[in-house]
C-alpha cells in the first residue's frame, strides 16, 4: 500500500482502496496458509484487480474523451477544466500537520503500538472550496465527494509517530472533471414573498413596529400607518433585488451522482499515462492471480 500511496493520490483515492483490500486478502492467505483460504484469498485478489483494471480506464477514457471548456463559455454540466488554482479568501487554508498554505489537505498519523505495529491515530481531510482562474473567468470549486491525485506528498517519521500529508498547493496548476452549474443571484427572486417575509419580521417585534409606524400614538398600528409599512417594505426589498441583479454570476464545480469527480494538479497527458498504468498493473495482479489460484486448485485436499 505504501508503494501506492507514493504513486497515487493517497489512502481514500480509488486505486488505493483497491490495493490495499488486495494487500489484506494475500496477508490472510500468508498468515492461515491453507488451501481453502488461499483459494477465496486469490479468488478476491482476482475480482478486485478485475474491477481496478475497469476503473482505471474508465478514468483515462473519461479524460481523453472530454474536451477541455473554458469557464466564461462552458456548458452546464459534466466539463473538463484547467486552470490555477487560488485561495477562496484573503486568509488561505493551512494543513494541519506542515503549517503550509494550501488549497486542499488529506493528513493521516500513526502511532508504533507495543506490538511494533502502526495503528492509526487520526485522520482528516478539508472541505473548503478554493477558485480556479482559466484565464477566461473564475469558478469555485468544491472538494467534497472528489477523487483527488496530488503529486505533493509529505511523509516523516517522529519518535513513535508516523505522519503523512497530501496537498494541493496554491498557484499550482488545477485539473478538474466534474459537473459545472452557473448560479444567479438574482434567480427566483420573489417581490411579493420577501415583502411578506419583512412584515411579518417586523411583526414579531411589537415595539419597534409602533416605534416605527404608530404615528398617532395610541398603540396601534391602524391601515393607513400598516399600508405605509407596506410602501416602506416594498422599497426596502425592490433596493435589495436591484443590488443583487448587480452582482456576477457564480459558478461551481461539484460532484454529481453516478458520474466521476476528479481533481488533480498533474497535467491530463500524466493522468492519462497514470491511469493506463494502473490498468495495466491490475491486468498483471489478475493473471497473476489466476495462475496462482490454478496452481492452488491443483494442489491436494
Amino acid at each position: 500500500m505504501r508503494w501506492y500511496l507514493s504513486f497515487g493520490g493517497g489512502p481514500g483515492s480509488l486505486h488505493a482502496r483497491v490495493v490495499f483490500g488486495q494487500f489484506v486478502l494475500m496477508a490472510v492467505g500468508f498468515h492461515k496458509g491453507q488451501r481453502e483460504v488461499w483459494l477465496v484469498a486469490l479468488a478476491g485478489v482476482a475480482a478486485l484487480a478485475l474491477l481496478g483494471w475497469v476503473l482505471a480506464l474508465r478514468r483515462r477514457y473519461a479524460i481523453t474523451g472530454m474536451p477541455t471548456s473554458r469557464i466564461a463559455s462552458a456548458a452546464q454540466g459534466y466539463v473538463e477544466l484547467h486552470g490555477r488554482g487560488h485561495p477562496l479568501d484573503v486568509n488561505p487554508l493551512v494543513s494541519p500537520l506542515s503549517g503550509a498554505p494550501c488549497l486542499w489537505y488529506r493528513y493521516q498519523v500513526e502511532r508504533k503500538g507495543s506490538d511494533n505495529k502502526w495503528e492509526l491515530v487520526d485522520q482528516g481531510q478539508s472541505q473548503t472550496s478554493f477558485v480556479l482562474d482559466d484565464g477566461s473567468g473564475q469558478c469555485l470549486v468544491d472538494p467534497d465527494g472528489a477523487e483527488i491525485v496530488t503529486r505533493h506528498c509529505r511523509r516523516w517519521n517522529e519518535v513513535d509517530y508516523r505522519y503523512a500529508e497530501w496537498t494541493l498547493r496554491q498557484r499550482d496548476r488545477i485539473y478538474v472533471l466534474g459537473h459545472f452549474v452557473t448560479r444567479h443571484p438574482h434567480h427566483g427572486l420573489d417581490a411579493g414573498a420577501d415583502v411578506r417575509d419583512m412584515l411579518a419580521e417586523w411583526k414579531r417585534d411589537q415595539g419597534g413596529l409602533l416605534r416605527r409606524f404608530d404615528l398617532d400614538h395610541d398603540g396601534q398600528v391602524d391601515l393607513r400607518e400598516w399600508e405605509m409599512a407596506r410602501r416602506l417594505a416594498r422599497g426596502e426589498v425592490e433596493k435589495k433585488h436591484r443590488e443583487l441583479r448587480r452582482q456576477p454570476e457564480l459558478h461551481l464545480v461539484e460532484g454529481a451522482p453516478l458520474s466521476l469527480y476528479l481533481i488533480s494538479n498533474h497535467e491530463p497527458d500524466e493522468l492519462v499515462r497514470r491511469f493506463l498504468w494502473m490498468a495495466l498493473g491490475q491486468l498483471a495482479v489478475f493473471f497473476a492471480a489466476l495462475g496462482w489460484l490454478a496452481w492452488w486448485w491443483r494442489q491436494p485436499l
